[in-house]
């Protein structure tokens, strides 16, 4: 995860951003808060959803735990739609399609095994929890109560204990919450971010950046 959360920071240099608000959602939440850990001058707000603290953090079902072990969700539309339920919650118990709003795309190129693999490799073992409460970003906690993957504690667990946080639950988001309640969830992170101090920093140019 540190050497993930360098290249995120070389990329902000090549782009000429000095400053960022990030949003990161699930894995990207993950990164989100390594990275904020690692360049704290550089994130200057952030919003993390559908994501916890990695190790020491509640677990989903073995169940759960097992369809994620492989990328066959993003190679098949026909086993995505029988799973999506019990793996995503929320909208996707009944209607697995609506995430997909018309379009196979997420199908078109799926992440290789090599790149999944290592990925999974990245997050094996990895923690936030002993330096949370030395996270100084003003941070949004969005948490569905119906996310198999991450289990809302999850939330109240990040909220907890970074310092300068508040936790929105989103009732019945499961972990696609941002693709299930976009308007809701963009009113809400806009809010957020526009909620500054007067005098707080503003990221260059007003760019935001986004994880997944």
């Amino acid at each position: 995860m540190p050497g993930l959360a360098r290249t995120i920071e070389r990329t902000l240099d090549a782009l000429g951003y000095q400053q960022v608000d990030l949003f990161g959602v699930s894995f990207g939440g993950v990164l989100a808060q390594q990275l904020a850990r690692q360049t704290p001058q550089r994130v200057r707000r952030l919003v993390l959803a559908a994501t916890g603290p990695g190790l020491g953090g509640v677990p989903g079902s073995p169940r759960v735990l097992l369809a994620l072990a492989t990328p066959r969700r993003y190679r098949s539309a026909d086993y995505y739609r029988r799973i999506a339920g019990t793996l995503y919650g929320g909208t996707a118990r009944h209607d697995p399609d609506a995430l997909l709003r018309g379009s196979l795309a997420r199908f078109t190129e799926p992440p290789s095994a090599r790149g999944y693999a290592a990925q999974i490799y990245a997050i094996t073992g990895w923690t936030s929890l002993p330096w949370l409460r030395r996270l100084r970003q003003p941070t949004l906690v969005l948490a569905g109560d119906d996310d198999p993957i991450v289990p809302l504690a999850n939330g109240r667990i990040l909220a907890r204990l970074i310092p300068d946080s508040r936790l929105e639950v989103v009732r019945g988001g499961g972990h696609l919450l941002v693709l299930e309640r976009p308007a809701e969830i963009a009113a809400t992170v806009a809010g957020f971010l526009a909620g500054a101090p007067a005098d707080e920093p503003s990221p260059n140019d007003g760019h935001r950046a986004g994880g997944r």
